[in-house]
């Protein structure tokens, strides 16, 4: 089939008729439901974005000489990651960096894992059909430009229990219930998959907190990828913050709200073809770092991030000029700060990409350092950058009208006369606020909020996982010279 048009991707999700329940209600057709079929719209944009500029978005198939998209290319060249970031940038931009899983995001990871695939062979619960999985599921989802959604965490039961074996209910997390000649049966619950009702094929993930060592975990370790309508398969998906509203008063929230869904499995059966790790806590725990997989992910993720600021930091530079704070000292200190976080984003990305190898699988990979910083910091900045936008926006931000409310005659000219700014009128004005509203205050921008500070997980996890990984030596000798060379100018006896 090759790169896919925003057609072909909502007739295969149709088609493929998902059972998806929100508002306790399932489901029937979920590119016509209204929680929906305006994100579905967005997801179908961004697979016709790739056939709007091919020079940018795709790249010839390697096996089928078919064009396919750039997010599933296997990076040989620094070019090709200067390509690839470009790529990831223009799909960002679409929504202002407001789709976190655009499907670029998962197809990173499946050409880490494809093109990784011995490491799935290796013993300790490792099988050549492993790796013959996770090399042929790449193949299939690069040529049919799959769409995917993915789960990798147990449900928040009680987190001071170490192990999933020890919940009150050992049979509430996802688990391998029995193996059959045909494959796994699961049965439990996952989180947290985004776009999950709306893709073709769910990825589930190991999970990086099955903490103990040892097998106790084994039944709950596991990586596989199948069809969202696999019988037994549940999304279970939260209230939509998509209120049918129009897309002027909702700008954001009735476009981009990508959904997120508990999974439930009811017997499902995943075919062995289908199973890239099983009950193997140990592979689970080591899969995203000893196949690169966390980089390249990560490296989809600054690009989108870098995209994030640069929307944000456009709202609010509009926002002082249309009030006419742009002047105030304070104000611009603000900006600025915005302006800064762009910039080291920006830095910490081109780092990566100019100090990128080859490594052991033939993949240029980007340097993993300064994304690892990248990504802790960010989920930080985010907050400061909303609490900007709010600081700068203040009252305005408040009584904003409706569309509905400029459209009527009777009250349409007070509205325009009342919210008018220095160098904008009402409408202008209030749809510019109603976006920053949309980005800093309403539910879908308290969910973006949320979202970005446990992207990558607990930050103080993440914190404590960056010192214990980072390379202290060479800064302690650098103290340590020093403190010689003061001793021997003082004469003191080395």
């Amino acid at each position: 089939m090759g790169a896919r048009t925003g057609k072909e991707y909502i007739e295969g999700i149709r088609e493929r008729n998902t059972e998806v329940w929100i508002h306790g209600e399932k489901v029937d057709d979920v590119t016509l439901h209204p929680a929906f079929k305006n994100v579905v719209e967005s997801v179908a944009g961004l697979y016709d974005l790739q056939h709007e500029k091919p020079e940018k978005m795709l790249y010839t198939s390697p096996t089928s000489g078919k064009k396919v998209g750039l997010s599933f290319i296997a990076p040989k060249t620094k070019e090709d990651l200067f390509k690839r970031r470009e790529m990831h940038t223009e799909w960002a931009t679409f929504s202002g960096g407001m789709m976190g899983r655009s499907p670029d995001y998962l197809n990173t990871s499946i050409m880490a894992f494809g093109t990784a695939s011995q490491f799935f062979a290796q013993e300790g619960g490792g099988s050549d059909q492993f790796a013959e999985n996770a090399a042929d599921y790449y193949e299939y989802a690069r040529e049919n430009d799959i769409s995917l959604t993915h789960t990798l965490i147990h449900p928040q039961v009680n987190r001071s229990m170490l192990t999933q074996a020890e919940q009150k209910d050992p049979f509430l997390s996802a688990r391998i219930t029995k193996k059959t000649p045909d494959g796994i049966i699961v049965n439990g619950c996952r989180l947290l998959a985004t776009l999950g009702g709306i893709t073709d094929e769910l990825v589930v993930f190991p999970s990086t907190i099955n903490r103990t060592p040892g097998t106790t975990d084994d039944p709950f370790a596991f990586a596989f990828a199948i069809p969202n309508n696999t019988p037994g398969l549940k999304f279970l998906s939260r209230e939509s913050f998509d209120y049918g509203k129009s897309k002027w008063d909702h700008p954001l929230g009735a476009r981009f709200d990508e959904s997120d869904a508990i999974i439930s499995f009811e017997d499902v059966l995943v075919p062995w073809e289908r199973v890239f790790v099983s009950e193997s806590t140990d592979i689970c725990n080591r899969t995203y770092t000893e196949t690169n997989a966390v980089i390249h992910m990560t490296h989809q993720v600054i690009s989108k991030n870098v995209v994030k600021t640069e929307f944000i930091l456009g709202v609010v530079i509009s926002m002082m000029e249309a009030i006419g704070i742009d002047k105030f000292m304070h104000v611009k200190e603000k900006a600025s700060e915005i302006m800064v976080i762009l910039e080291v984003m920006r830095s910490h990305l081109y780092k990566s990409e100019h100090n990128a190898k080859i490594d052991q699988y033939g993949n240029m990979t980007p340097d993993f350092e300064p994304l690892n910083a990248a990504r802790n910091w960010f989920p930080k900045m985010y907050q400061r950058m909303n609490e900007i936008i709010k600081i700068l926006g203040a009252s305005g931000l408040m009584a904003l009208p409706t569309e509905a409310d400029f459209s009527n005659t009777d009250v349409g000219p007070l509205v325009h006369r009342y919210t008018q700014g220095a160098n904008i009128n009402g409408e202008e004005k209030v749809q510019l606020f109603r976006l920053a509203w949309d980005i800093s205050i309403s539910a879908f921008g308290n969910r973006q909020a949320l979202y970005e500070y446990y992207f990558f997980g607990d930050p103080v996890r993440m914190s404590n996982a960056y010192y214990d990984g980072f390379d202290k030596q060479p800064y302690k000798d650098m103290v340590t010279s020093f403190l010689n060379r003061t001793k021997k100018e003082a004469g003191i006896l080395l």
